[in-house]
């Protein structure tokens, strides 16, 4: 993956794991979805105003994930972001789990964007390029 447009910090908490202290798998989609949101609030694009200016949500239409080591009670992570495609109504985007330098998860979301009142592929309203 070439360098990230965007990391997020993340501090694992009890709530996030499982009775083992891992965290459960599932909340690395929650983790990669904050770390999309912040990404997009710092290109000045906030999810709400979208919708309410544009008509515009995403809905994520795909994901694909490798689950390569454990993360634990306390650790703190960084999710990165980075574009991987540009589409008219889709964006894909490639992100990485880190514990410091070890790679513990990485995903590739494909977000399509929707007219909130149909749910029918509409154009972004917004460029990223």
């Amino acid at each position: 993956m070439s360098s990230p447009d965007f990391a997020f910090p993340v501090r694992i908490y009890y709530e996030d794991t499982d009775a083992g202290g891992v965290v459960y798998h599932a909340n690395f989609l929650r983790f990669m979805e904050r770390a999309r949101t912040e990404w997009l609030r710092e290109l000045g694009y906030e999810l709400d105003k979208l919708e309410q200016e544009y008509g515009f949500l995403f809905a994520v239409r795909s994901a694909n994930i490798d689950y390569l080591k454990p993360a634990y009670l306390n650790d703190s992570l960084s999710i990165q972001v980075t574009i991987a495609r540009i589409g008219k109504a889709s964006l894909e985007i490639d992100h990485e789990v880190y514990r410091d330098k070890t790679l513990l998860c990485r995903a590739r979301i494909k977000l399509a964007g929707l007219a909130a009142e149909s749910f029918r592929p509409m154009a972004l309203p917004f460029t990223l390029e």
